[in-house]
């Protein structure tokens, strides 16, 4: 399968499982796409992988991302 060149996910696409930020976008074979919030991202992956889907995870964002509530706060 062809990997599409695809724009970064932002806090707009949400997870079709719970409606949560997404961070796994998933093209399926049969066309379409699905859109996983990273729990349900891992949750379905090897099913997805199975089926022979290509999995864009960006799921690593969440490490990179700062808190943004003050040291004294945390």
């Amino acid at each position: 399968m062809t990997t599409l060149s695809q724009s970064p996910m932002t806090a707009s696409d949400r997870c079709d499982r719970c409606g949560a930020q997404a961070y796994v976008r998933v093209q399926l074979n049969a066309g379409g796409e699905l859109l996983f919030c990273a729990h349900h991202g891992r949750e379905h992956r090897q099913a997805l992988r199975a089926a022979g889907a290509d999995i864009h995870d960006e799921s690593q964002k969440l490490a990179a991302t700062s808190s943004t509530a003050a040291p004294d706060e945390r």
